[in-house]
């Protein structure tokens, strides 16, 4: 028979052939538990060997970073929620000081107002205690029930705080005094009242009138 090229090449190739038999024709074991138990100790030896632990710096940078980035965000602006309260928080002590001025300012009108009252009252009732001195200079008033009247009307005109201007010997204070006559006298060192014409009243520290006097001047 006559040889072809190709045989030779055929015969030059290596042949393969796979063994795909369960049982080891030499060991007598299954095939496969080799691989088996080899697996678990693969993985014991993955689970023994130890983690290494995360870096502490890392975490430190974390929160550094972190501390950076609140103060940053500071810096550049604050939340417009404690914005808003803080500004009604300032509108709140602002109408709670304007009320507390309002206040005070009525309390202050409300007592002038209450003075200026009480003062119209005395100065219409001046001229009655006008009538009441001259009355009792004459002797009209030393007993009898328009005495008692006329002590009443006096006591009460007091709690108002309504004083005399009658003292004789005193200084002469142009403040309280209205000087309407002038009489030598050596008997004095300086301008002195010898003799009240008219009494003068006064409202706590405030002159209603002045007491018209005479005035005792050294010669």
């Amino acid at each position: 028979m006559p040889h072809h090229g190709n045989e030779e090449e055929h015969q030059s190739e290596p042949v393969s052939s796979s063994d795909n038999r369960t049982i080891d024709p030499e060991t007598g074991e299954v095939r496969g538990q080799q691989n088996d138990a080899g697996a678990p100790a693969a993985e014991e030896s993955a689970a023994g060997s130890p983690v290494a632990p995360a870096d502490d710096s890392s975490e430190g940078d974390a929160l550094a970073q972190a501390e950076a980035i609140l103060n940053e965000a500071g810096a550049e602006g604050s939340d417009p929620a404690v914005d808003v309260v803080a500004e009604l928080r300032d509108d709140l002590l602002r109408l709670q000081a304007e009320y507390v001025n309002y206040r005070r300012r009525v309390e202050r009108d409300r007592d002038v107002a209450r003075d200026q009252a009480v003062i119209g009252v005395l100065n219409s009732l001046m001229p009655v205690l006008d009538d009441i001195d001259a009355a009792r200079q004459h002797g009209d008033l030393a007993e009898g029930p328009f005495a008692a009247i006329a002590g009443k009307l006096e006591n009460v005109l007091k709690a108002y705080e309504l004083n005399r201007i009658d003292e004789v010997g005193v200084a002469f204070d142009p403040n309280i005094h209205e000087a309407l006559m002038q009489q030598p006298s050596a008997d004095v060192q300086a301008d002195s009242v010898s003799q009240i014409l008219r009494a003068g009243y006064r409202k706590g520290e405030r002159v209603l009138r002045a007491a018209q006097v005479i005035v005792a001047v050294p010669e």
